[in-house]
């Protein structure tokens, strides 16, 4: 992780620190994702415009009980979790690992994973990701729609919703163990509903 050495931040997430000695002040505002479905707070560190594509870097912080809904993969991208603080439990395949600080757990292309905190206080993780691809601007979309509408009973997305990202963002996330062609035949009608309520729900109407 020595690309990202000069990259700390506070342990809350709020602001990028650099050491006092280095002479450098430095004035780059955060840029901070959070999704509500999944408890996960995300700080840019590097985008993928910072970095002409090849990597897109951030501080993860997951509260206890927070884990990400379902297991899924990256096509083409590999994954990269540095452990700074707490522990955090993976699910890599068949594999189980269980990371505490100094721990890194890399995530090949291709390789169904599934993660979540597995102590009582905040974990907060350093993560690359390669190549950036448009992964920054799937996070956003996925906080978008865990703010909007939900499965009755439940927190997740509506389907609708959650069909129209999964697809218009398959080239970064996609359900591990089905064939590509099948997964889009199954979301498509209700990626098709997801499309058009977004475009009739004017932008200053609250989601319900």
């Amino acid at each position: 992780m020595a690309a990202m050495a000069d990259l700390d931040g506070r342990r809350d997430g709020t602001r990028p620190v650099v050491p006092p000695e280095s002479g450098v002040r430095d004035t780059r505002p955060d840029r901070v994702i959070v999704n509500p479905v999944s408890g996960e707070r995300i700080v840019v560190r590097q985008s993928g415009r910072d970095t002409e594509g090849r990597l897109f870097a951030f501080d993860l912080f997951l509260p206890a009980g927070g884990h990400v809904p379902a297991g899924h993969a990256h096509p083409v991208q590999q994954e990269q979790f540095t452990l700074i603080e707490g522990r955090m439990r993976f699910r890599l395949g068949r594999r189980t690992i269980l990371a505490g600080p100094g721990d890194t757990v890399a995530v090949p292309p291709r390789t169904s994973h599934w993660f979540g905190n597995a102590g009582q206080s905040v974990a907060h993780a350093r993560v690359e990701v390669r190549p950036a691809l448009r992964m920054e601007e799937f996070f956003e979309a996925t906080e978008e729609i865990g703010r909007a509408g939900h499965i009755p009973g439940t927190r997740l997305p509506r389907l609708s919703d959650l069909a129209r990202v999964m697809l218009e963002y398959r080239q970064e996330v996609a359900a591990p163990y089905v064939p590509a062609l099948v997964f889009r035949a199954l979301l498509a009608p209700f990626a098709w509903f997801g499309r058009r309520r977004a475009r009739r729900l004017p932008t200053d109407e609250p989601t319900r």
